[in-house]
């Protein structure tokens, strides 16, 4: 298992540095100073190799993320922790990162889509709950259409139609569409709140 392990730990590297189309497994093989006939040994295609990489990385996601609700002190403070993880994982990921998936390696988008629409959703839903029961997020949100809209700001952050990669920074968005996000759903005690995390002052 630990030159399994080896072999995913460089090839995600790559992955995040290159994308994915461009990176080969000769690239592979070369950045392990490995021959490709002990590289085959383990993995039959770069199929196999990116597929093992997003598991891999989806469940590391999901146990990130719950050790971030469970030690957040409220709803508000918990989107602060995620923002913050999302500029760590995302600050270096290769533009492409997702087309390539979706068009080279369906299956393991899959495993994305799966994330996305099970436990990233789960995740926003209960989020949008908290908040309304410590007075943060407005009662009045109808909360199966809000979460969805997240969502979709998520996804759409990395669409290069919407933000091209070249004049838009992942960390830049990331924060925009968050903050935008809070704001609306917030209560004048959530707004306060945001802003202290912000460092902005309000005029009353």
């Amino acid at each position: 298992m630990e030159i399994k392990d080896r072999i995913l730990n460089h090839a995600q590297s790559l992955f995040m540095r290159n994308g994915i189309k461009s990176v080969s497994m000769d690239d592979i093989a070369a950045d392990l100073a490995m021959s490709k006939k002990t590289l085959y040994k383990w993995f039959e295609n770069k199929d196999q190799i990116v597929q093992a990489t997003m598991t891999r990385h989806l469940e590391g996601t999901q146990l990130d993320c719950n050790a971030m609700i469970d030690t957040a002190t409220s709803a508000i403070d918990e989107l602060f922790r995620m923002l913050e993880w999302v500029k760590q994982e995302f600050s270096n990921v290769h533009p492409s990162i997702f087309y390539d998936l979706q068009k080279f390696h369906p299956t393991t988008w899959q495993l994305w889509m799966v994330h996305k629409n099970q436990f990233i959703l789960s995740q926003i839903v209960q989020n949008l709950q908290r908040g309304i029961a410590e007075g943060l997020f407005r009662a009045d949100l109808d909360i199966d259409v809000i979460a969805r809209l997240r969502l979709a700001q998520i996804e759409m952050q990395f669409d290069p139609q919407v933000y091209p990669h070249r004049a838009f920074a992942n960390e830049r968005v990331s924060v925009a569409l968050l903050e935008h996000f809070m704001l609306g759903v917030a209560t004048l005690k959530g707004h306060k709140l945001i802003n202290e995390y912000r460092h902005v002052t309000d005029e009353e």
